[in-house]
């Protein structure tokens, strides 16, 4: 599987797992010139911004290491964009983090780490 596949299965998968705990999925993959966000999502009255880390083993403890400041800084400006493009400025959000673990013949691993950044 290469990267790209990789990468899109951990969406999807990660999709799913925040579907199944009640999130609604307002859009994936929203591009703008600051950066990009994997998913986007309610959970109630909360505004959620997702990135999705993927490996292709079950470890998923790398998965915030490898959210560098520049990553961060770059997911935290496009979530700002989002809301000021839809008039969302009073709306309470905040950025996850779900690690997708997709180990060679074993079941996929899915962690998910809520209010994950400081920002």
């Amino acid at each position: 599987m290469n990267r790209q596949k990789t990468g899109r299965s951990g969406e999807q998968l990660a999709a799913a797992h925040l579907h199944q705990k009640g999130y609604e999925i307002v859009t994936t993959n929203w591009h703008c010139t600051r950066g990009e966000v994997d998913i986007i999502a309610r959970d109630g009255d909360m505004l959620v911004f997702v990135e999705v880390k993927t490996r292709r083993s079950a470890d998923t403890g790398d998965a915030l290491v490898s959210m560098t400041p520049r990553k961060q800084q770059r997911l935290i400006a496009a979530a700002q964009t989002y809301m000021a493009d839809h008039d969302l400025d009073t709306q309470t959000w905040r950025i996850d983090v779900v690690a997708v673990g997709l180990p060679y013949g074993a079941q996929p691993v899915v962690d998910h780490v809520e209010d994950a950044l400081d920002w």
